[in-house]
């Protein structure tokens, strides 16, 4: 084995092993609403499920080194809304470019050809091109010294027709093809599954869950 002591290693160091190791990871692509109504996009791989009582979501967003917010931390610190949502392999281009730093009086969903619909619960839009969209108003905010970690309360759910029987409440994961980062600028598709029995119950298909 390979022991690595932590405590002397820099920030980089640490942040280049985790996001390497800590893989693969769900990307959130973040619509907010800047207070110059421009629409703001960006994408996060620091991001997960916290739980479902109340049903909360984690978005961790690195403080920039000159002291500036990046523009969806400022947004949501601003005005407590964001939308989350999950980019399939159709949209990774896309969702990759809102990654390139623009001018605030410009917004990612035109760069990039995206679409905006309005959303039920928020005022920042929703991406019609996506698969799936949590609608979130601000939990609460964690600080450390390197980023904000925003927890959101998913107050309402847009999903592509077809996706969720709201009857089994099942999700029909063989038309779901998320995209995962897995380091650097390398991303993974979720084509290659398989299944693994349940130790105490029967086996179930892939449209069982």
């Amino acid at each position: 084995m390979t022991d690595i002591d932590f405590s002397r290693l820099t920030a980089y160091q640490r942040y280049k092993l985790m996001a390497s190791l800590i893989v693969p990871r769900p990307i959130a692509l973040v619509t907010t609403l800047g207070a110059n109504g421009v629409v703001n996009a960006a994408p996060f791989s620091m991001f997960n499920m916290v739980g479902e009582e109340p049903p909360l979501v984690m978005l961790s967003i690195n403080r920039l080194q000159d002291g500036h917010l990046k523009d969806t931390a400022a947004n949501i610190l601003a005005s407590g809304e964001f939308v989350v949502h999950i980019a399939d392999e159709a949209m990774a281009p896309q969702m990759h470019a809102c990654g390139e730093s623009l001018p605030p009086e410009v917004s990612e969903l035109v760069a990039t050809g995206l679409t905006p619909v309005p959303s039920s619960t928020v005022k920042p839009p929703r991406i019609a091109e996506a698969p799936v969209a949590f609608e979130c108003v601000l939990h609460e905010t964690m600080e450390t010294e390197s980023r904000y970690v925003f927890f959101g309360r998913v107050q309402w759910l847009a999903a592509r027709a077809g996706l969720v029987d709201t009857q089994a409440w099942r999700v029909n994961l063989r038309e779901f093809h998320p995209v995962g980062r897995f380091g650097a600028s390398f991303y993974t598709r979720c084509g290659d599954r398989f299944e693994m029995a349940e130790v105490s119950s029967a086996s179930t298909t892939i449209d069982q869950l």
